[in-house]
């Protein structure tokens, strides 16, 4: 997929003792400091085959020069061909690790998941007919047009929407490409619908946040729904409502949606709308409120208590330096959340902060928990859903907490 200019020797690299124990245990990436060698510059996309200091073979990946993550790993171990067979084995793999996995009272989810799929630096979601192609490296912009026809005879989707990180629009413009452009199938003018667990929603695939959707908070939906009967839930940082329509299918006697943004908050609305059919969502009040999370938690009435509340903010830190003050970020809001719960409330936490692990955000809401000197208790906790997996430290992003305070 990626060929060399005729007559030019094959992009060969030689790397730090140090990376290659990385890479032979199994981290996907290899970073601009670990080259120790490189027999000639090289373009973007094109195939970088790393040898160790013995000349033998280690791994073969797609090289970035515009990013500290100069090789993305396709392939490790054995020499192997990577051309149009290699790609289409690797799509299948992906695909059937979801086999079964969905019905279709589920009809959007993610197909591709970057790395820890085979596929570095590129994600693949479907909502319903129309799939979404984001890109986290230029390394795969030469690639598209060999790419697109592959999702297309694999999918057969009505559409695909081009999602690019930020850091690579500059580039993708030197390819004539743009974040939010439809590379294959009819124009689109308005949110595309698709189902979750039965429940309608919308995505606004062009310009909405990732690739339109939370889609990794799904499981997470579903255990809010099996919480929620009777409650008044408060859902922060509430986006498009996924989290309170679950909600209000389980039978909440309420719903508040708090979000910064009114666009997020009228999709919110839309969403409540589309499922005015299913009748306990027609008997749950919906509330919108337009606030900074933080802000209102502090300083909105203290008699204002919820039975449940979700905390699901954005990444609080994109970088190592950032990790004291998400932390102490976390520390704030959480406390914040529990003073919300009436007796016998529960808290719902997450975090999407790949700085923080795992142990370190549940220890800071067992924390808070000890602190705010009420009586509690630990139902559970959750991580990646199946169609997200993680096989990396660095893909180890999202978790979550629900405690009851008795």
């Amino acid at each position: 997929m990626a060929s060399s200019v005729k007559n030019e020797p094959r992009l060969r690299l030689r790397i730090t003792a140090a990376a290659q124990a990385q890479v032979r245990a199994g981290h996907p990436w290899v970073f601009e400091g670990s080259i120790s060698e490189q027999n000639r510059s090289a373009r973007i996309g094109e195939l970088a085959v790393i040898y160790d200091k013995a000349d033998r073979f280690l791994a073969i990946g797609l090289y970035d020069p515009s990013s500290p993550i100069r090789v993305r790993l396709l392939h490790t171990g054995a020499p192997a061909v990577i051309d149009q067979s290699w790609w289409t084995n690797r799509l299948a793999e992906a695909t059937s690790r979801r086999m079964n996995v969905f019905d279709v009272r589920t009809t959007g989810f993610r197909c591709i998941h970057g790395e820890s799929d085979g596929w570095p630096g590129l994600v693949l979601d479907r909502y319903d007919a129309t799939y979404v192609l984001k890109l986290y490296t230029g390394a795969w912009l030469p690639l598209l047009p060999k790419i697109v026809p592959l999702l297309t005879e694999t999918f057969s989707p009505e559409r695909i929407v081009l999602r690019l990180s930020r850091n690579i629009s500059k580039l993708a413009a030197e390819h004539k490409k743009a974040d939010g452009q439809i590379i294959s199938g009819p124009e689109l003018n308005e949110p595309v619908g698709f189902l979750e667990s039965g429940i309608s929603f919308e995505a606004d695939v062009i310009r909405g946040q990732k690739t339109g959707f939370f889609l990794d908070q799904r499981e997470n939906r579903r255990h809010v729904e099996r919480l929620a009967a009777g409650r008044s839930v408060l859902n922060t940082f509430s986006f498009s409502g996924g989290f309170s329509l679950y909600a209000a299918r389980g039978g909440a006697a309420s719903v508040t949606d708090l979000d910064i943004s009114a666009h997020a908050l009228e999709s919110a609305r839309r969403n409540f709308k589309r499922n005015s059919d299913l009748p306990a969502v027609l008997a749950c009040r919906h509330e919108c409120i337009q606030a900074d999370a933080f802000k209102w938690l502090k300083e909105a009435p203290k008699g204002k208590k919820f039975g449940l509340v979700v905390l699901d903010p954005p990444a609080l830190a994109k970088r190592q330096s950032e990790r004291p003050q998400a932390l102490r970020a976390y520390e704030k809001l959480l406390a914040a959340g529990i003073g919300r719960l009436e007796r016998g409330g529960i808290l719902v936490a997450a975090s999407c902060t790949a700085q923080i692990t795992e142990n370190e955000f549940f220890e800071r809401a067992r924390t808070a928990a000890r602190a705010s000197q009420r009586p509690f208790q630990e139902l559970f906790t959750t991580a990646h859903p199946i169609d997200h997996p993680a096989s990396f430290p660095e893909a180890k992003y999202l978790k979550c907490i629900y405690l009851k305070f008795l």
